[in-house]
């Protein structure tokens, strides 16, 4: 942990000397020297108390102040040793700790773990081909550790065992027949196969050789210069951004089935297959804008070849996600920079709703003409849970109540999930707007008494700067409550990032933004990615107007057709 010097703040005392009125001298004074004397003497005294005084009334002051510079300085440095403690508990819990967003930490036991979780009876019971139904017609719900038939898509080689000739016989004499049979279903895998496909042209020419031969036009390739097929392409496109296999591991498998491609080469190939798919790219960026509202966050990426930035220093992948309701777009975009000018640029024309973190560099983009700005509330509530994590064990606290606020307004959320807009629009306005006011009475009270350098200070300012983004989305009923449509689809990229750690050039970041957001668009939209893909490799090559390219995105394509050419 990185620790820094505490920045301490001392405000001026409100302190004032005392009002202290020196003695006044008489209109006439005495003639006589003996009386004169007397009076010098007397005014000289009440001078000399005076001055006393306010040398006493000095000296409190001063007392006065440097006490409340003390004791100012005391409370900020108690304030920071606390800040410095609760960091301390909150580093612990999120590399030690129990997490619902689960990570990858136990990676090498998983196998254990998951294990523990399985019966018997789910590795050794027959798989039923269909669901039984019950005496109502409806389906009944499936036994606990009973395995879900498989896939029926899937194709099925039937291996057939019978009873041996020998044992046909009934001890009567009679020939036995088959009267049934017993079928259980095992889920195989075929290895990688890695063929040479041999394009083969005959060529015809003039028995006479008076007119020139001709062959047989080659169909478009994805790279014509390459001796990758479109089915390669996509291959190492799905396994380098869906599976988050480095190219140098690819490489390795590709070893070990007896071919050398050095990851160089696979990756030229990744950015010349982005750039073959970079007018799906745009065609998808056109319909993120057709929706109402938009998602948007950042996540580093380290680019070791970026011009004028350092191999170390951190660049940016920005991800949007939006469009129609029946049309969902995720848009990736590289960019070395986190500044608010981004944000700008690459929503520039966009009108709608605009939901974010607090990250202050897309408040640009919020005063922009006709973009209503929204701030996601699982930001809030997960400021507050790490509030808890700094609490005395086992007892509750004030921001366990700022948790159980949110979680009835995701309450609300969950029950209309699956309502029209009219209705959750209702039921915002019925539910959620008095849950807020009650959130909002809380916080006015809690928050003059909290430090605002602790845990539950740091979220408290937080809601309160943020308020009134926070709650504009019960303003529809279609509006987003938090960004979290955005976070899902950045964690892909996230995991991916554990494994090929880095990007070499800004091309290779850039062909990653294209790919990225074409595979997450093609999830969104409910078909396999390979599957998807595969026929945009095949397709695209040869595709020559934009009609042809359109007809290429994920929302213009039947899933069931796709997946049906898994088994070709």
């Amino acid at each position: 942990m990185h620790l820094t010097a505490p920045k301490i703040t001392i405000q001026r005392p409100e302190l004032s000397l005392p009002k202290i009125e020196f003695p006044s001298l008489p209109d006439t004074f005495p003639t006589d020297v003996a009386s004169l004397t007397a009076l010098l003497h007397a005014q000289h005294a009440a001078h000399f108390a005076t001055c006393k005084a306010i040398e006493l009334a000095a000296a409190d002051l001063q007392n006065k102040a440097i006490d409340s510079i003390e004791s100012q300085m005391h409370e900020q440095v108690r304030d920071y040793i606390n800040h410095l403690i609760e960091q301390f508990v909150l580093a612990r819990h999120r590399q030690f700790g129990v997490s619902s967003e689960q990570g990858q930490g136990r990676l090498f036991d998983e196998a254990e773990v998951l294990a523990a979780d399985s019966t018997e009876v789910q590795d050794i019971a027959p798989i039923s081909a269909n669901t039984p139904a019950s005496n109502s017609g409806k389906p009944t719900v499936k036994a606990r550790g009973k395995r879900a038939p498989l896939p029926t898509e899937l194709p099925r080689v039937e291996i057939v065992h019978d009873v041996p000739v020998s044992e046909r016989t009934c001890p009567c004499g009679t020939a036995m027949v088959v009267i049934g049979q017993q079928i259980s279903e095992q889920l195989d895998i075929v290895p990688m196969q890695i063929r040479v496909l041999r394009h083969v042209r005959n060529t015809y020419g003039c028995p006479g050789s008076i007119h020139a031969p001709v062959t047989a036009v080659l169909p478009p390739q994805p790279l014509p210069k390459s001796n990758a097929s479109p089915d390669f392409l996509t291959m190492l496109l799905i396994v380098k951004y869906i599976d988050g296999l480095p190219l140098a591991r690819f490489e390795y498998v590709l070893n070990r089935h007896g071919v050398k491609v050095p990851r160089q080469t696979l990756a030229r190939w990744v950015i010349g297959a982005a750039a073959l798919l970079q007018p799906l790219h745009n065609l998808m960026r056109d319909t993120l804008f057709d929706g109402t509202f938009m998602h948007m966050d950042e996540t580093v990426v380290q680019v070791l070849k970026e011009k004028d930035k350092s191999p170390t220093s951190s660049s940016y992948m920005w991800v949007q996600a939006g469009g129609p309701p029946d049309k969902p777009v995720v848009i990736y975009d590289y960019d070395p920079s986190r500044s608010g000018a981004v944000p700008t640029r690459l929503l520039l024309g966009y009108q709608g709703y605009l939901m974010t973190d607090g990250y202050e560099g897309y408040n640009a983009l919020a005063r922009t003409e006709g973009i209503e700005h929204l701030v996601c509330w699982a930001h809030v509530r997960r400021k507050f849970v790490e509030a808890t994590r700094v609490q005395a064990k086992g007892k509750k606290g004030r921001a366990d109540e700022a948790v159980a606020l949110i979680g009835k307004l995701y309450g609300i959320e969950r029950t209309y999930k699956d309502a029209t807009d009219g209705e959750r629009y209702l039921a915002r306005q019925a539910m959620s707007v008095p849950i807020l006011a009650e959130l909002r009475a809380w916080l006015d009270k809690t928050r003059p008494a909290v430090a605002p350098k602790s845990a539950l200070g740091t979220a408290l300012s937080y809601m309160h700067d943020y308020w009134c983004k926070l709650t504009r989305y019960i303003e529809r009923g279609d509006l987003p409550i938090d960004n979290n449509r955005c976070e899902n689809a950045i964690r892909p990229f996230v995991i991916g990032r554990k494994a090929w750690l880095f990007s070499d050039t800004p091309a290779g970041a850039n062909a990653s933004a294209v790919i990225y957001s074409l595979l997450q668009t093609a999830k969104a939209n409910g078909h396999e990615p390979y599957a998807w893909l595969r026929r945009v490799m095949r397709d695209l090559p040869a595709a020559k107007v934009v009609e042809e390219i359109e007809a290429l995105l994920p929302w213009n394509l039947h899933a069931m057709d796709l997946t049906s050419e898994m088994v070709k």
